[in-house]
């Protein structure tokens, strides 16, 4: 992790936290802007599905759980809860660029990256199967006699749709796991809008169908996702069970960067759940005094340096060779001793 964007395990008071938080969520728009552009340019394969609209979201996830003790099983939309979590932006980049060295050694899609011994899993791209995985991951340590682990995984709202968030869900609630379950309902599940998707009030409302706590907040607003899902993150802590969070947000960006998202209405996008959630943290701390104009302008210098200098060093990096590689499972001793020693 770069020296410049240090992860306060225990933030002092509330401008820390939020200025953090802030820092992952920019970090994450600097880092996504550059593999947007690097894929424009041929230099990626597969495809890059970006989070402009969701870093207050993903950001605030990833800065309330325990990276070492928690369990955290992102989306596509969480790289700003990734950085939070601990993800270092050259694994990032590596795995991007298909670089060995990364955590998947170039052998799976850009998203599909994780390190699973460490409570982050790897990406599990079929909607609501994250769930059901999280939850495993807490029956077996309850087993084990651990107490006072988290597990927390993301969703659109699209996802909501599926058996498999039922399924878990259901699990969950049955077995009174410490299962936070954020949903960023974004307006489309890919293009289609929400009023094909459910005809609920609100999918908060889903929380009293499964005997679990339902949280709802501004999903571009920081300070309001880092409340909810604060609470919700130190109540399935000490025993209140599952946890929905929902926010509201809107996806300012295509599904993925293969889609333009004409189908977003520009009604939609003048509502005040088309602000951009980075703007108004700007906002909210220079208002409330928290930084100048002149620290944001470094902080985004910083971030830009930092991505500048990750993709450089990974482009020289190696791809996988098929001639020397030892083809066998990412687990093992060997391939693990490998990854270290390199």
């Amino acid at each position: 992790m770069p020296e410049s964007f240090p992860r306060v395990s225990a933030p002092t008071d509330e401008r820390e936290a939020f200025t953090q938080t802030y820092r992952w969520m920019l970090l994450a728009r600097v880092l996504e802007e550059k593999m947007a552009s690097l894929y424009r340019a041929g230099k990626i394969t597969g495809g890059v599905f970006v989070s402009r609209g969701q870093e207050a979201l993903s950001a605030s996830l990833g800065a309330a759980l325990q990276p070492g003790r928690d369990v955290f099983a992102p989306l596509i939309r969480d790289q700003a809860g990734r950085l939070a979590f601990g993800e270092e932006v050259i694994e990032v980049v590596r795995t991007y660029l298909g670089s060995r060295l990364g955590p998947m050694r170039g052998r799976d899609g850009n998203v599909h990256r994780g390190r699973p011994r460490q409570g982050y899993f790897a990406m599990i791209s079929h909607l609501g199967a994250m769930i059901s995985a999280v939850c495993g991951a807490l029956m077996a340590r309850r087993f084990r006699g651990e107490t006072g682990v988290v597990g927390a995984t993301s969703l659109g709202e699209g996802g909501t749709s599926t058996g498999a968030f039922h399924e878990a869900m259901n699990l969950a609630a049955v077995e009174r796991l410490p299962l936070v379950m954020v949903v960023a309902n974004n307006q489309y599940a890919y293009s289609t809008p929400t009023d094909r998707q459910f005809a609920c009030r609100d999918l908060v409302d889903r929380a009293i169908g499964y005997g679990i706590a339902g949280h709802t907040v501004e999903g571009n607003c920081l300070a309001s996702c880092m409340e909810g899902i604060g609470k919700a993150v130190d109540a399935a802590r000490n025993g209140g069970g599952p946890q929905l969070v929902v926010a509201r947000l809107l996806r300012l960006a295509g599904h993925g960067e293969h889609d333009d998202a004409h189908y977003i209405s520009a009604e939609l996008k003048a509502s005040p759940l088309g602000r951009d959630c980075i703007l108004l943290a700007q906002s909210a701390l220079q208002e409330r005094g928290w930084a100048t104009g002149a620290e944001l302008e470094c902080w985004q210098e910083e971030a830009a340096a930092a991505v500048d200098e990750a993709v450089a060093q990974a482009q020289r990096e190696p791809a996988p060779d098929p001639n020397t590689e030892t083809w066998s499972a990412l687990s093992t001793t060997r391939l693990i001793d490998s990854y270290t020693a390199n």
